[in-house]
């Protein structure tokens, strides 16, 4: 049945990212007929990277009915090895066998691209509902009319206002919905510089065939730590095991100096494997493969969590309003957990004038949930990342411990933090907990 405002509810959003697309599609779902995305890109143009799947990520893809589109790109992890970046010994190994009994879906990782497709073929099918604007930019947003200002790139002058009953800033970490929202509130500096960046890589199988070591990771179903002071290496197999992704996080050295408006840079090679010099021969190796050229870094930004996602009828989700450093692998998941989050609530309100009320649940719904999971995402890379030896020497002796139940200093892959993060189910909470929390912010002048 489709939601009570589907024929005539007005939906606009920001940036056509994961989290973007994944709530037109979760919104196309629930039967509404008008909802607009713009993007300032000509095309999706997602970095070629790896991308975990965990089950709390592949239900809601289950749920939204593109699953099947990327399926066969995923690969399901069966163990992760955690393992000393000078020596390459092998600290801890979690069997993830449980993971698909205990949380009814397995851990899967997959290209980042099939993602991405997945959901925009799934935008596609629900046309003419959803409407993907290429090559535009939101410029402005009016909190007072519900409107935002727009760009085509070929338009001149300084765009054109767009009307709406719902605004979502899904517009990345640079938001500009965001940015608005914090002037509006006399809020400024909402940037927390981590000090961290990364690297991505990908290898395909032929540059891996000829070293028996590195071929093995490839068709292993294993995910790969390797951890040493203020830096790691997380790789795995993707694409049917016919890719070795590679991610690391280190020191930010190329960005310390540079304006907030850059974010990535063409990074030499010598200076990638200066940096993992002291690292074990079979992580250098990996390394050295890597295409003269082909080396980008990114700066990894957070920002301080905001007072509130909501302004009027304007609502921030993923990045926009809880971006995240990449150690508990959840910064896609939330996105899109937001997005079929936002799919429930709407569906449900059956007059306009209860949109504001409605994307206060939203907010409480989500709010504390990615917060928390920003933190801990912070708090495995502090432990990772240990400098003081006998810090060193007493985290992998937990790491050890893990065997025998004691808890994973790796909080990816703790038994705990699992059961936070993937035994979560974002679109059964917001059915349970809908009518209590709009009743409350019917009833509130504030936030709930």
């Amino acid at each position: 049945m489709a939601a009570p405002l589907s024929s005539t509810l007005r939906i606009a959003i920001a940036g056509a990212g994961m989290g973007g697309l994944a709530t037109a599609l979760a919104l196309a779902k629930q039967g509404f007929q008008h909802i607009h995305v713009y993007e300032t890109a000509s095309n999706l143009g997602f970095v070629g990277a790896g991308i975990q799947v965990a089950p709390n990520l592949s239900r809601v893809l289950q749920n939204l009915g593109v699953w099947d589109y990327m399926k066969d790109d995923a690969v399901e992890m069966k163990e992760a090895s955690i393992r000393a970046s000078a020596t390459d010994e092998e600290l801890a190994n979690v069997k993830l066998t449980h993971v698909a009994e205990r949380y009814g879906q397995p851990h899967s990782v997959a290209h980042r691209s099939a993602l991405a497709n997945a959901l925009y073929e799934g935008c596609k099918a629900a046309a003419p509902c959803v409407t993907i604007h290429f090559c535009t930019t939101v410029l402005d947003v009016d909190f007072e009319h519900t409107r935002v200002r727009v760009k085509e790139r070929d338009e001149v002058g300084d765009g054109h206002w767009v009307d709406a009953d719902v605004v979502l800033g899904g517009d990345g970490v640079k938001s500009v919905i965001r940015k608005c929202m914090l002037t509006r509130h006399g809020e400024d500096g909402d940037v927390k510089d981590t000090g961290q960046a990364a690297y991505r890589i990908m290898l395909r199988r032929e540059q891996l065939a000829h070293d028996p070591e590195l071929l093995a990771l490839l068709q292993s179903n294993t995910t790969y730590r390797w951890i040493g002071p203020r830096r790691h290496i997380i790789a795995y197999p993707i694409s049917s095991n016919t890719i070795f992704n590679i991610s690391t996080a280190q020191p930010d050295v190329n960005f310390a100096a540079e304006p907030t408006a850059t974010w990535t840079t063409r990074a030499d090679k010598s200076a990638m494997l200066n940096v993992y010099s002291d690292f074990c021969p079979l992580v250098v190796r990996m390394l050295e493969l890597v295409p003269e050229g082909e080396v980008c870094e990114w700066k990894l930004r957070v920002h301080h969590p905001l007072k509130t996602w909501v302004e009027g009828n304007v609502a921030l989700l993923g990045d926009a309003c809880h971006p995240t450093l990449p150690h508990l692998n959840q910064g896609a998941a939330q996105a899109i957990e937001d997005g079929a989050v936002l799919g429930v609530v709407l569906s449900k309100l059956t007059h306009k004038s209860d949109i504001h009320a409605g994307l206060l649940v939203y907010e409480r719904l989500r709010k504390s949930r990615t917060e928390h999971l920003v933190e801990e995402a912070a708090a495995s890379g502090r432990a990772l990342h240990l400098t003081d030896p006998e810090a060193q020497a007493a985290r992998d002796e937990a790491f050890r411990q893990v065997k025998h139940g004691g808890p994973n200093p790796d909080r990816a892959v703790d038994r705990e933090v699992q059961d936070r993060v993937y035994g979560h189910d974002c679109v059964r909470n917001a059915e349970e907990w809908f009518g209590e929390y709009f009743a409350e912010a019917k009833g509130s002048r504030g936030h709930v």
